[in-house]
């Protein structure tokens, strides 16, 4: 009987192509693939050695570094670090769009991110029948108006119920009122809510955001004791006759501002703002963060005020730029026209435009980011339990789209726990 002779082992590249064990190389595509990757995560870091600087280019800040401390979050986040801090990403947006448009007569469908919520602090629901990302980041409407797509998307695709939503408005309005505090909560319109006929004559998401606006603000103001303004901001805007919104930016301008705080001074102490006085001051370019969405670097023009409440010539306004991220705390001599009880509030960046006049208006006034809250329940209790008075102002698509972690009822009782030990009597 012959022996068979035993075959010397060989890489499985280099057997037969027909053979069952074959499998070719990918040396190459893999050596390719990690300088690609190397390229990517390293290019942020090369770039600010030789001074590069990124910009922001979403409605949010930038992607912070992940920490070590994070164990597989450290890998995951490192890809939204690198995006962010891409070197020329605004210049990549600006061809991308360009080209889309030059090409189709279209703007590109571009990413515009989506407003981030701490892990482990907001609800998680089933994954949703829509998918977001068919929305466009930003809508072109008429007259050259934009707008930001999450005032539809969010809408179209909610991360609660409507009835979740105001189940949790409601609650934190229990716990905060159960300490003997006084709550107020302002939900700032969206844009396309104010102004809807400078939405284009059709877009993705019309149908689905309409009917969710509508049921919106037919349940919410009723249901939680909200402050609706939209009223009130389309009658500032007809006598000023100028819009209380700006085109390009989806905030209200600072004529908003004053008016959130005239009815928030009035809803508390009535009469207060009988004698008050209201000029225009300085102006200023303000960046716009709609056309970021776009790559483009676009201002609008801003107008400030100076506001008396006493009805002297003496500006009681207090501009201090912040985010809320970290609390402001803004204090003034007691005035006539003024609400003294300390007040805190829970405010994003639509308070941004109002802060300088809820300065001229109170006089023992802090305010912190939502997000802010939900992170840290305990030390957002600490904070509103140095008031007697307690704001919210909350956007209306992150509340009509589920978006604030904060809506968790478990993030209210927590925060309610501390507000109960430090009760108003």
């Amino acid at each position: 009987m012959s022996r068979q002779k035993k075959l010397p082992p060989v890489h499985e590249a280099w057997l037969p192509r027909e053979h069952p064990l074959h499998r070719p190389r990918h040396g190459r595509r893999q050596l390719a693939a990690l300088v690609c990757a190397v390229l990517f995560f390293t290019a942020p870091l090369v770039s600010w050695v030789f001074g590069a600087r990124p910009g922001q280019l979403e409605n949010r800040p930038l992607a912070a570094f992940p920490s070590v401390t994070e164990g597989w979050g450290f890998f995951t986040g490192m890809n939204a670090w690198a995006t962010d801090h891409l070197p020329f990403r605004r210049q990549a947006v600006q061809s991308v769009d360009a080209l889309s448009r030059g090409v189709f007569g279209e703007p590109a469908r571009l990413d515009g991110g989506s407003h981030t919520s701490p892990v482990g602090a907001g609800q998680v629901d089933e994954k949703p029948q829509i998918d977001e990302n068919v929305f466009p980041a930003v809508i072109e409407g008429k007259g050259g108006w934009l707008f930001l797509g999450h005032d539809v998307s969010y809408r179209c695709v909610p991360k609660r119920s409507l009835d979740e939503v105001i189940a949790g408005l409601r609650r934190w309005r229990a716990v905060v009122e159960a300490s003997g505090r006084k709550f107020q909560l302002v939900v700032a319109p969206d844009k396309s809510t104010v102004y809807p006929e400078n939405l284009p004559d059709a877009y993705a998401g019309e149908d689905c955001s309409t009917k969710a606006r509508e049921e919106f603000w037919k349940r919410v103001p009723r249901e939680t004791g909200a402050l609706d303004m939209r009223n009130q901001l389309r009658e500032v805007a007809a006598r000023n006759q100028r819009p209380i919104y700006h085109d390009i930016d989806t905030h209200w301008t600072h004529e908003g501002g004053i008016t959130m705080a005239y009815q928030l001074a009035e809803r508390l102490e009535p009469g207060a703002t009988r004698d008050w006085k209201v000029r225009p001051s300085r102006q200023y370019p303000h960046s716009a963060d709609i056309p970021d969405l776009l790559g483009q670097d676009r201002t609008v023009p801003i107008q400030a005020y100076s506001l008396a409440p006493d009805g002297s010539d003496v500006d009681n306004t207090q501009f201090e730029p912040s985010d809320f991220h970290e609390p402001l705390h803004l204090e003034s001599p007691p005035k006539p026209g003024m609400v003294t009880r300390p007040m805190r509030m829970v405010g994003d960046s639509f308070t941004q435009f109002a802060s300088p006049y809820l300065a001229a208006t109170f006089t023992d006034l802090t305010i912190v980011h939502p997000d802010q809250v939900a992170v840290d329940p305990e030390a957002a209790g600490r904070l509103l339990a140095e008031g007697e008075i307690v704001t919210f102002e909350l956007s209306e698509r992150f509340v009509a789209g589920g978006r604030y972690p904060m809506l968790d009822a478990a993030v209210a009782d927590k925060a309610g726990a501390i507000l109960a030990a430090h009760p108003i009597r």
